[in-house]
C-alpha cells in the first residue's frame, strides 16, 4: 500500500483500482483527547500505467473496507470498523459504518453493530460530513495527500521533488472515534484492507498500514502477502531481508534487523500521546516516504517532496478533489458522467 499499487507486479488489487489501498492515518482530535481521527485511503483516481485504468466510482459496492485493531499486542484484530457502499434510487452512493468486536471483528464478513446508515459520499469539493452519537464520518473523494517523487524513482533515485501527486485525487473515510470505543486509551495497533466475495467466500484483496512493503515481496508471495494477517508476517522477514540486502548495502544481520522493523506490517498507535510517524500513529502532513528511505541504510534520505498545502484541520482533514465527479443513477453497472473544473 501506498505506492498506490498493491497487487502482482504493482497492478491494482486484482486489477480493480477501488480495491486498492493507499495510506492509513491515525491521530488524536486537535483540542480533544477523547476522540481519536482514523482516515482510510483507496482507490487513487489515477495510475503510472495506461494499461491499468481507474473509474470515477469512488467505492466498491462489492467490497468491505475494514479498519482493523489490535487492543492486546497480538496482531489480531479484536475491533473491526466495516464500511459497505451501495446506490439509492436516485444513484447516489451512500455508506454504511459497522462496529464488530471480539469474534465478529476476528472473522470475514458484514456483520457487527451499525453505527452509520445512509451516511451520503461525497463526489465533489464540498465535504458531506455525518454524525452519529459520539462518531462523525466522511467518505468520498479528496485530494490525495501522498507526496513522493515518482520521476525521480524511474531515474535511478535521482530525486528533484517533482511531486507526481500534488494533482491526484483518492478516495477517503475519514472518521472521529471516541477513544472509549477502541479500547479506552490503551496502546493499538492498526490497519485496514478491503474484501470482496470470490465464490461466495470473502477474500482480502489488499491489506497494510506502513507505506510500500509489498516491493519486497517476490512475485508469487504478493497474494499470500496481502491475503494474511499481521499476526503471520514473521513468515515474511526473510524475504524482506534478501531484498534489503540485495538494494539497500546491509550485512545478512543488518538487513533482517531492517526487515524486522517493517514487520508485522501494522501502524502503532497510542491515543494519549501526539501522532508522529512511525513511532505513534500518522498525521497526513508526516513525510512517511522520507522514513521508508532510511531503510535503504542512509543511501537514500530526501525526495525533495513536502506535503501539500491543500490539508485542513478539521474532518475530513484532506483537501477538496481537484475534480468534481457526479455519478448518476446507472453508474453502478460502470457508466458515469464527470464534470472538470479548474485547479
Amino acid at each position: 500500500m501506498t505506492h498506490h499499487y498493491s497487487g502482482p507486479n504493482f497492478g491494482f488489487p486484482r486489477g480493480d483500482a477501488r480495491l486498492d489501498l493507499t495510506d492509513l492515518f491515525a491521530f488524536p482530535k486537535r483540542d480533544d483527547a477523547s476522540k481519536s481521527i482514523v482516515i482510510m485511503n483507496a482507490h487513487p483516481s489515477h495510475s503510472l500505467d495506461p494499461t491499468e485504468p481507474t473509474t470515477d466510482e469512488p467505492f466498491a459496492p462489492e467490497a468491505i473496507y475494514e479498519l482493523r485493531i489490535d487492543t492486546n499486542g497480538d496482531m489480531k484484530a479484536d475491533i473491526a470498523y466495516r464500511a459497505r457502499f451501495k446506490y439509492g434510487e436516485e444513484g447516489a452512493m451512500t455508506a454504511t459504518i459497522r462496529l464488530a468486536e471480539g469474534q465478529e471483528a476476528a472473522g470475514r464478513g458484514e456483520v457487527g453493530e451499525i453505527i452509520f446508515e445512509g451516511a451520503p459520499v461525497s463526489m465533489g469539493r464540498d465535504a458531506k460530513v455525518t454524525t452519529s452519537g459520539e462518531y462523525r464520518l466522511f467518505a468520498g473523494w479528496r485530494s490525495d495527500p501522498f507526496f513522493f517523487d515518482i520521476v525521480g524513482v524511474q531515474n535511478n533515485m535521482q530525486f528533484t521533488g517533482d511531486d507526481w501527486f500534488a494533482d491526484k485525487d483518492v478516495c477517503s473515510i475519514a472518521m472521529e472515534i471516541p477513544v472509549s470505543a477502541i479500547g479506552g486509551g490503551a496502546r493499538l495497533n492498526l490497519w485496514h484492507r478491503s474484501l470482496v466475495q470470490v465464490d461466495g467466500k470473502w477474500v482480502q484483496a489488499d491489506r497494510g498500514a506502513r507505506p510500500t512493503q509489498t516491493p519486497f515481496l517476490a512475485e508469487a508471495e504478493r497474494e499470500t502477502y496481502l491475503d494474511g494477517e499481521p499476526a503471520q508476517d514473521e513468515r515474511f522477514v526473510p524475504m524482506f531481508a534478501h531484498a534489503l540486502e540485495q538494494s539497500g548495502g546491509y550485512t545478512r544481520e543488518g538487513a533482517e534487523a531492517a526487515a524486522r522493523s517493517l514487520l508485522p506490517d501494522v501502524l502503532p498507535y497510542d491515543p494519549k500521546r501526539p501522532a508522529a510517524y512511525p513511532g505513534n500513529g500518522r498525521m497526513p502532513r508526516d513525510d512517511a516516504k522520507d522514513v521508508f528511505l532510511t531503510v535503504f541504510n542512509g543511501r537514500l534520505t530526501w525526495d525533495k517532496c513536502g506535503p501539500h498545502t491543500d490539508m485542513l484541520d478539521e474532518l475530513p482533514y484532506l483537501g477538496p478533489p481537484h475534480r468534481d465527479r457526479a455519478i448518476g443513477a446507472e453508474a453502478g453497472r460502470g457508466r458515469s458522467t464527470v464534470q472538470v473544473v479548474g485547479r
